[in-house]
């Protein structure tokens, strides 16, 4: 620095402009006003020695009392500009777990701009604040302020103090912009990371024709099948009311359809829908599963009165000979979360083909998926922003991790501010296994003006389609709720949108090509294009 420029303070206002020419890396901090009055310092350090000076209010004392972090330190700053306490009252509050800025609301700056908010209060043990001193100038240097060095006092003038200072404010501004340009730079690494990891598992798990489940050996899927063993997921299936009297009703409304037939139940489990059939006149039901649960079904069926109608085998459709050539009823609770998660429909296709008489039916005949759109703010909050401060600390790199993943999950009614709009319908009589990987376009009409923090997959299994008798299963938001709920995909950031809009997307489903039992799901929805996994 040119130092006899600025000797005095005329001659630092006559040459401004050369000052800003030959120092032009140097940056000003904006004037900082006080916290408790209406006296405006020339930086947080200043500030926070005329608080000391003239208000008895020692920052550093605050801060190890209330153990303040950035954010507690932030929440109490916007607390005083909006409150605006007196020091006084803030000295005579009472020490309690939690101090009266402990809120969210108070992260809402009161002033965007308020230079406090930008100051490391890392920085703030550091300070050297002098001693309480009404008549020392608020602008001033803190007085006694020496050669750390020597330890001796050290006297300079005003203007030589003010280009120390300018020198440190400047210095302290490329450390924060250097530190914002460093968290930037993780920021977008970390997408860069994401990104790839995610491009690498789309390109391993796409393809133009998914692997059926039948692609898998019995030790490559004996994982499946051992989860349906413990009678816990049966009684969750059971208790589902929705579920389980769908297929009653059907079938005891619809005697006449199974009098007399043979029925096959794929994936019978503890063989309640055999026994719905056995009671709805079929003359035999033949129950396959490949989980250890044949076993009380078997039990099950025996102390129902149903041992000489019901016979029960154990193993995978594709392995098990059964003692007919053909049926003339498939029956099969094979519906996933998404409907077509762990893809059990390839089994029910694959024994259509090979067991199913030409005139035979199989039901559900025929399934459809559903998307809508929500506004829940809570939902998106619990697994999105929740993670901008998990006890003090900012784990934002997770976003990336959890919204890529689609949940299951009950979504509220009233949170649904769209149309429904079917992209996906599966005629289980006709379909192949082929078709059940599928891509689509779909509008969603919007009800209400809000921000769409999610789009909702829900399915329908309709029972004798079309038909007099016709019984619906429905697992939409706006229904009872079912063991399946409903699956989310968030959105990062929610798309503001307007009541009339259209809101115009596609959906791409298919199986994973490493795990057919899992589903690769890519979402575009308005200017947001992302990959979900269900796994």
């Amino acid at each position: 620095m040119n130092r006899d420029k600025m000797a005095t303070n005329d001659s630092m206002d006559t040459d401004s402009d050369e000052w800003d020419e030959e120092e032009g890396e140097v940056e000003f901090c904006p004037p900082v006003k006080c916290l408790f009055c209406a006296e405006v310092c020339d930086s947080p350090v200043y500030m926070f020695e005329h608080c000391h000076q003239y208000h008895n209010f020692n920052i550093q004392d605050v801060c190890q009392l209330w153990n303040l972090d950035c954010f507690g330190y932030i929440k109490m700053v916007n607390f005083i500009r909006l409150k605006e306490p007196s020091s006084s009252d803030l000295k005579a509050l009472e020490i309690s777990d939690k101090p009266p800025w402990d809120n969210d609301e108070f992260m809402r700056p009161v002033n965007p701009d308020d230079p406090l908010l930008q100051y490391d209060i890392e920085d703030v043990q550091d300070l050297k604040l002098s001693q309480t001193d009404s008549q020392s100038g608020s602008n001033g240097p803190p007085q006694g302020a020496g050669d750390p060095g020597g330890g001796k006092p050290v006297t300079m003038s005003q203007t030589e103090y003010s280009q120390l200072m300018a020198r440190l404010h400047a210095t302290e501004q490329r450390a924060l912009s250097a530190e914002s340009e460093m968290a930037r730079v993780l920021e977008d690494m970390e997408t860069m990371r994401s990104t790839a990891k995610e491009l690498v598992h789309v390109a391993a798990t796409s393809s133009t024709t998914s692997l059926p489940v039948q692609a898998l050996t019995e030790e490559e899927d004996d994982v499946y099948f051992s989860s349906y063993s413990h009678f816990g997921i049966h009684e969750e299936m059971l208790k589902d009311v929705v579920r389980t009297q769908s297929y009653m009703d059907f079938m005891y409304q619809n005697k006449d359809v199974f009098t007399d037939k043979i029925v096959l139940d794929v994936g019978c489990g503890t063989g309640i829908l055999s026994m719905f059939a056995a009671r709805a006149g079929a003359k035999t039901v033949l129950a396959v599963d490949q989980s250890e649960i044949i076993y009380q079904a078997m039990d099950i069926s025996r102390a129902n009165g149903f041992g000489d109608k019901i016979q029960l085998f154990k193993g995978r459709l594709e392995d098990v000979k059964l003692p007919v050539d053909k049926v003339d009823i498939i029956i099969s609770e094979w519906m996933g979360y998404f409907l077509l998660f762990e893809s059990m429909l390839d089994t029910v296709v694959w024994t259509r083909d090979r067991y199913l008489q030409p005139e035979g039916r199989v039901y559900p005949d025929v399934c459809s998926i559903s998307l809508t759109a929500t506004d829940d703010l809570e939902l998106w909050k619990n697994h999105v922003t929740y993670w901008d401060d998990v006890y003090g600390f900012r784990m934002t790199c997770m976003k990336s991790l959890v919204v890529q993943e689609a949940s299951v999950e009950v979504a509220r009614a009233d949170g649904i501010i769209s149309d429904s709009c079917v992209v996906k319908e599966i005629n289980i009589n006709k379909c192949s296994v082929s078709e059940l990987d599928f891509s689509s376009d779909f509008t969603l009409c919007i009800r209400r003006t809000s921000s769409v923090t999610a789009i909702v997959g829900s399915f329908d299994a309709y029972f004798g389609h079309g038909e007099d008798h016709q019984i619906v299963l429905q697992t939409g938001p706006d229904q009872p709720s079912t063991h399946w709920k409903q699956t989310v995909f968030l959105l990062e950031p929610p798309i503001p949108v307007r009541e009339g809009d259209n809101l115009k997307g596609n959906i791409v489903c298919q199986k994973n090509k490493k795990d057919p039992r899992s589903l690769v799901i890519q979402l575009t929805v308005g200017d947001q294009r992302r990959t979900y996994f269900m796994q």
